[in-house]
This record gives structure tokens, C-alpha cells and sequence, in this order.
């Protein structure tokens, strides 16, 4: 609308120029007419000569009668009106001939030039000003009648990806509210769709988990019942398969938790004992495949959040470094302050991940190229990033430059 203003104002100023100056040109052409007219039957210019004007009359036989001015005229007159350059001077002449003389008149085209302009302007000012009045008024309104749609959309970008609270209709243009109620009922449906997902999760890892467990002890049972035979060995691979299954069933449970979870509090979690914490469950699984899992040091920092949620995050990105990091390497976890958020970095000297795999493996159930061997689920960061997202953190994958392999910085609000 804007810019439809400005392209009519703009054309309008324009014609309002033209138009301008085709008149001005017609009142100076007429000016010479009249004074050629007043002169035709006296002999001298009043007051002896016109401002602004050249006079020349002609009496019979082409006798000079009078002549005055700041411009010399041609010598061979053209009847009616003319352009001619006399001495460097543009000038517009008008000849009028009579029976008994000739009368000149003449003015300076460039001096009549600029009157036309100035003129012009006069007559387009006044159009530009209206149309700028026109758009500030135009912009006004659009504003305030927008405002409240500008602050929906600033709603709507703000907003957390798992946040579908319904958006507030107060202040809307009535046009507007239609839309908003239908994106309020999408919000509902996705959140409907979502909780379904997780009671799924939830029902189906529930009812998984006891039936694992029994199958896990029959077949322990039978194992040592089967010592140092054939079926022990297919006891023990199906032993290790169980033990997949219930681990697989755990993490559906923690990132249905994670996920289903409110927002996480505020609550002071000191990130040192929740560390050495998880680093002395995870020690053995860490010595069964020699790797050296280790604390870097770092300051006594905090974090704001859930202290049980933290501990996820900590084993997952742990366990999941220990994991994928061959046997005989290096897994280390540190911290630093950052001002109001705490940077946690766990680094490994395994393979590390492709820079274009990185973002595609924060999803549930992705893995990365060449690990389909490796033990595993490929829900370790999914979990990891569930946790973040809660604390209103961040989380990226990079490349470690001190071991080598995978680098996970985890950023978290800091706590005094």
C-alpha cells in the first residue's frame, strides 16, 4: 500500500510538473502578446521600457522608432513567435506587424526558464507533501492496527519447540482471530498427537520391562544350569541380547520422561558430586573396555535445573562416549565458566562424527556411519538433548582438537 501511495504521489507530482510548466510557458507567451499589443499604437514603452522585457518598434519603411531593453533584438524579425540566439542570449520573440509598423518584444528563455520552474515547483511541492503526509498517516495506522498481530508472531518465534500452550487472543483485529483459533486447535492437535506418543512410549516400556527382566533371569538360570556345554554359549549371546532389549527399554522410558517433563526449575545443582557420581557407575563399564575416564579439572560451578534430569544428561553423553570410543582410549569430561551460562565439554579419542551427520544424530534412533557394531540404540543423544532443551540450554557436536575424536559442549544456565 506503501509503495502504491508513492507511485501515485510520485506520477501525480510529475503531471502536476509538467502541466506547470506548459502553463507557465503559455502566461509568458501571452505576456509577450499583451505588451505587443499595448505598443502597437504608441510610440514609446511606458515609462520608457518594460522591466524584463526588449522592445523594438518599426514605423514605415522600417524606421527605428524605439528601442529598449537589456537584450539586443535580430535584426530580420519572424512574425508571431520565434527562439533565436542573439549574442550567446536565448531569447523568445514575438513580432506583431501592422499596416503602419512592427513591434518586438522579447525575453530571456533561460531568466523565463527558471520562473517556469520555480513555478512548477510551487505546484508540486504541495503534491509530494500530501503524498509523504499521506504515507505517515497510511504507516501510522497500519502499525498501531498490526501491533498486536507483531506481537503474536514475536509470541510464536520465542516459543520453545515443545511449548503449544494455547496463544492469547486479547487486543487481535477481529480479521485476525479466526486465524489465531485455528492455530490454537493445531497446537492442541500436535500436543494430542505428542502425549499419545508418550503414553505409547511409556505402556509399551512398562510392559516390556518385567517381561525382560523374567526372560533375563530364566535365561541366567539356564545358563549356569548349561555350564560348559554348547548351550551355554547360545545362553550367554541370548543373555547379551536381553540385556540390549532392557537397555533399549530404559532409555524409551527416560526420553518419554524427559519429553513429557515441564520446563526444569530453578533448583541449585552442584555439578561436581553429580559428576563423580555417574563417573563411578560408569567406571566399570569404562575398565571393561580400558578406557581412561577422567575428570578434567575445573572450578566448583553450578547450574540451575533438575539434579536428576543433569544426571541423565551426564550418563548419556558419558556412557555414550565410552561406548563409541575403541578399546585402550581416552573419554574426559570439564566444565568452565562463562559468565551467566556453565559450559560442560565431554571429549573422547574415538572416531568423532562427520560434520554433516552432527545435527541429523540429536535425533531418537540415529547413528552415525560405521558404528552399526558398536553397542547401542542410537537414543544416548536424543536423551541428552531432551535434557538440554528442559534447562533451557544448548547443545552442539564438534570435533575434539586435544583427543581427536567427538567433542559435546553442553551450555546451561549458571547458578551462584
Amino acid at each position: 500500500m506503501l509503495a502504491a501511495i508513492a507511485v501515485t504521489s510520485a506520477l501525480q507530482a510529475a503531471g502536476a510538473w509538467r502541466t506547470a510548466l506548459r502553463n507557465a510557458d503559455a502566461l509568458f507567451d501571452a505576456q509577450l502578446q499583451v505588451v505587443a499589443q499595448s505598443l502597437e499604437h504608441v510610440g514609446t514603452a511606458p515609462g520608457g521600457g518594460l522591466s524584463g522585457f526588449a522592445v523594438r518598434i518599426f514605423g514605415p519603411g522600417g524606421v527605428l522608432l524605439f528601442e529598449a531593453g537589456p537584450m539586443r533584438l535580430p535584426q530580420r524579425p519572424v512574425i508571431g513567435f520565434s527562439d533565436v540566439v542573439q549574442d550567446g542570449v536565448h531569447l523568445r520573440v514575438y513580432t506583431l506587424q501592422t499596416a503602419d509598423r512592427t513591434v518586438q518584444v522579447a525575453q530571456d528563455l533561460d531568466a523565463r526558464r527558471a520562473r517556469a520552474r520555480a513555478m512548477a515547483w510551487s505546484s508540486a511541492l504541495p503534491v509530494i507533501g500530501l503524498g509523504l503526509l499521506l504515507m505517515a498517516a497510511v504507516w501510522f495506522v497500519i502499525d498501531r492496527s498490526l501491533a498486536p498481530v507483531e506481537r503474536m508472531r514475536r509470541q510464536v518465534a520465542a516459543r520453545e519447540a515443545d511449548d503449544l500452550s494455547p496463544l492469547p487472543e486479547d487486543g487481535l483485529p477481529q480479521e485476525v482471530r479466526p486465524l489465531l483459533h485455528d492455530l490454537n486447535l493445531l497446537f492442541a492437535r500436535v500436543r494430542e498427537a505428542i502425549d499419545a506418543r508418550q503414553q505409547f512410549l511409556n505402556q509399551a516400556a512398562h510392559e516390556l520391562r518385567s517381561p525382560l527382566a523374567a526372560l533375563r533371569l530364566q535365561v541366567q538360570a539356564l545358563r549356569r544350569r548349561a555350564q560348559g556345554s554348547e548351550l551355554a554359549t547360545q545362553a550367554q549371546v541370548l543373555e547379551a541380547g536381553v540385556a540390549r532389549a532392557a537397555a533399549l527399554v530404559s532409555q524409551l522410558l527416560a526420553l518419554a520422561r524427559e519429553e513429557a517433563l515441564p520446563p526444569a526449575g530453578d533448583a541449585v545443582v552442584p555439578l561436581e558430586p553429580a559428576c563423580r557420581e555417574v563417573i563411578g557407575d560408569l567406571l566399570p563399564l569404562a575398565q571393561s573396555r580400558r578406557i581412561d575416564l577422567g575428570l578434567q579439572p575445573s572450578p566448583p560451578l553450578h547450574v540451575r535445573g533438575d539434579a536428576p534430569s543433569l544426571q541423565v544428561l551426564l550418563r548419556n553423553l558419558l556412557d555414550n562416549a565410552i561406548k563409541y570410543t575403541p578399546e585402550g582410549g581416552r573419554v574426559d569430561i570439564g566444565w568452565e565458566d562463562r559468565g551467566e551460562r556453565t559450559t560442560i565439554t565431554v571429549e573422547d579419542s574415538g572416531p568423532g562424527i562427520a560434520a554433516a551427520d552432527r545435527e541429523r544424530l540429536l535425533a531418537a534412533f540415529e547413528r552415525g556411519a560405521g558404528t552399526a557394531d558398536a553397542p547401542g540404540s542410537g537414543l544416548g543423544l536424543a536423551i541428552a538433548s531432551a535434557v538440554v532443551r528442559r534447562h533451557g540450554g544448548a547443545m552442539s557436536l564438534g570435533e575434539s582438537s586435544r583427543l581427536g575424536g567427538l567433542r559435546v559442549t553442553v551450555s546451561l544456565p549458571s547458578a551462584p
